[in-house]
């Protein structure tokens, strides 16, 4: 190693001592850097969630879903208000609205976006509840491109409409919407492949390599595709039927299989893909996920069983065989991930702090943090959980390791 690369090596590892540094810090939209829900390098302590949360900020984006995209300098998020959907960006270190993007929105049931905005560069793409699509300058918002997927690639929404948070790999972006899945060029919104029209499902893609083919994984209305991510082509297929289609939750990959599952008692299988034929591992109903999607490290699923409004069991179940290890009756809700813990945020606002391990449930601390509904995953970005509320309610809390 050269002169240079030893400092380079030292500075970093100088960084790495520094409370809430991590090396993979920004956290650019839907799960993740990774697109796993899982963190890295974070320096947090989970013990400064007990008694009194530490709620460095307070305020409200508007009805919805939408997860955050975060920066050291920003958080961008969505909301709906008064029939106006708006894309946000605010200072994330003190809450303050840096920049704002709004246009007419008649929201539907359970009102307000779904989806996640997605950072790639000085760029930063959302895709709105009735298919409205947008690239902004992430630094004032302005708009470089918009696109709606109804309108101008015959996207048909769901029932409780689009859902897909956008995807970026090199030039392409891609979205789960039509029939399985759409990708287009990031840098203008023109299509390089649409599938056909139809109505979709509520994940996002997840991009993978199965049998040494680039796919995109598109869990549809009635199937999960896997779709040949350069052209669109359709490799194979596997009928998933749900009640009211509500296939939400994202797929799962470990080399040649596939995990999926969905609510409703619907269950969940693991599917072995071979010369593009998908067939069942097992199949059972260990985990009927409603939306809430998954953990998985070391060969082991971490998930919530259960539906909205009911009192939902998080569970650690072994992918090969399908079978549970353990399940913790907290109620519904949804989780992340660090290299060593769960995070997880239940329906009723309660955070949950337990060792990421499948030798048992080990909860380290918990604290309520909201009141409402809260239906969207929690995040940990530089020593800070951020949550939200159905009603659009953000809290900022610091769990930040404290110098002694």
């Amino acid at each position: 190693m050269t002169g240079k690369g030893l400092v380079i090596c030292f500075l970093l590892f100088i960084l790495s001592l520094w409370p809430g540094y991590s090396m993979n810090s920004d956290w650019p939209g839907w799960r993740g850097p990774d697109r796993n829900s899982i963190i890295r390098g974070e320096e947090w302590d989970p013990l400064r969630l007990e008694n009194e949360p530490d709620i460095v900020w307070k305020i409200n984006a508007g009805n919805g879903y939408s997860s955050f995209a975060i920066t050291e300098k920003y958080l961008y998020t969505m909301g709906n208000t008064k029939n106006k959907e708006t894309v946000w960006c605010f200072d994330v270190k003190t809450g303050k609205e840096v920049w704002n993007h709004t246009y007419p929105c008649t929201p539907g049931q359970y009102p307000g976006p779904r989806c996640t905005p997605l950072l790639d560069g000085d760029k930063v793409y959302t895709l709105g509840e009735k298919g409205n699509l947008f690239c902004f300058n992430a630094e004032n918002g302005k708009v470089i491109w918009q696109k709606n997927v109804v309108s101008d690639f015959k996207a048909q929404a769901p029932s409780w409409n689009f859902a897909s948070s956008p995807v970026i790999e090199g030039n392409t972006l891609y979205l789960n919407v039509c029939k399985y899945g759409i990708a287009l060029k990031k840098e203008n919104g023109q299509k390089i492949w649409v599938s056909p029209s139809d109505k979709c499902g509520y994940s996002s893609p997840l991009l993978c390599v199965i049998n040494k083919v680039n796919c995109v994984l598109m869990f549809g209305m009635k199937a999960i595709y896997g779709v040949n991510r350069d052209n669109g082509k359709l490799l194979w297929q596997h009928e998933w039927i749900t009640s009211y289609d509500v296939n939400a939750a994202d797929p799962v990959v470990s080399g040649d299989t596939v995990f999926i599952s969905s609510g409703y008692n619907t269950g969940c299988t693991l599917l072995q893909i071979k010369n593009n034929k998908p067939s069942a591992v097992w199949k059972n109903k260990v985990i009927s996920s409603h939306f809430s999607s998954f953990i998985f490290k070391d060969g082991y699923i971490y998930g919530n069983d259960g539906a909205a409004g009911s009192y939902g069991t998080f569970k650690c179940v072994e992918l090969a065989t399908g079978k549970e290890i353990w399940g913790k009756r907290l109620g519904f809700g949804s989780l992340v991930a660090t290299e060593d813990h769960l995070i997880m945020l239940t329906e009723r606002g309660k955070l949950h702090i337990a060792q990421l391990s499948s030798k048992g449930y080990e909860e380290i601390a918990r604290a309520t943090v909201l009141s409402n509904t809260c239906w969207t995953p929690p995040v940990l970005c530089r020593g800070m959980i951020f949550c939200r509320n159905h009603k659009g309610d953000i809290v900022c809390i610091d769990v930040r390791k404290q110098n002694k």
